[in-house]
């Protein structure tokens, strides 16, 4: 069994590069969808250490305000962090045990070297796309403000670094068709070494 990581800063195409997977029949784990699942008030270690601040709606957390927060507030991003990423972590783990028999597995997660998680994987593949396009998808899927949205690309590791961290890099600056040639290109240098 291979585990392969798929990074990418946001709007960069992850999420795409997933589906393109998935429809392969390949298993992906999305850890944004894991990361949802544990943001809920029954997450007692969460809940305790956010109780005091303004991120609730209707007795649950509120993704927009938590999203809010981390990204104007530093010591609040990492407390989050090291809340979740261990928790995140340990459904990684669940998903490698629950699915040992394939040969290739791929985890979805923007946040592989910041949360110092490489060592759990075999191979990394970083979703690259340029800033300035990034910033265009944001502000268009999104509807958030230019200073926001420069707020959440600037929190993340620089891309040029996590290239050079990475096995793989998929550019993903032009159109589907291009992104789905490129994904079928590196699975096929990862499947020609199993």
């Amino acid at each position: 069994m291979k585990r392969i990581a798929i990074c990418g800063n946001i709007a960069s195409g992850k999420t795409t590069v997933q589906n393109i997977l998935e429809e392969q029949g390949y298993k992906v784990l999305d850890t944004d969808e894991v990361a949802k699942k544990f943001l809920t008030v029954k997450n007692t270690k969460l809940y305790s250490a956010f109780k005091d601040y303004d991120v609730f709606e209707n007795g649950e957390f509120s993704r927009y305000k938590v999203a809010q927060l981390i990204f104007s507030n530093e010591d609040a991003r990492l407390k989050i962090a090291s809340i979740m990423h261990p928790q995140i972590a340990e459904e990684i783990e669940k998903f490698f045990q629950a699915n040992k028999s394939d040969d290739l597995l791929f985890v979805g997660i923007p946040l592989l070297f910041e949360a110092n998680m490489q060592s759990m994987f075999d191979k990394i593949i970083f979703v690259y796309t340029d800033d300035d396009i990034r910033l265009k998808r944001l502000l268009k899927r999104n509807n958030y403000t230019v200073e926001h949205a420069k707020a959440r690309i600037n929190s993340q590791m620089p891309q040029a670094e996590k290239v050079k961290l990475s096995d793989y890099v998929i550019n993903n600056n032009k159109d589907l068709h291009s992104l789905e040639a490129s994904v079928n290109m590196v699975l096929g240098n990862i499947t020609s070494v199993i």
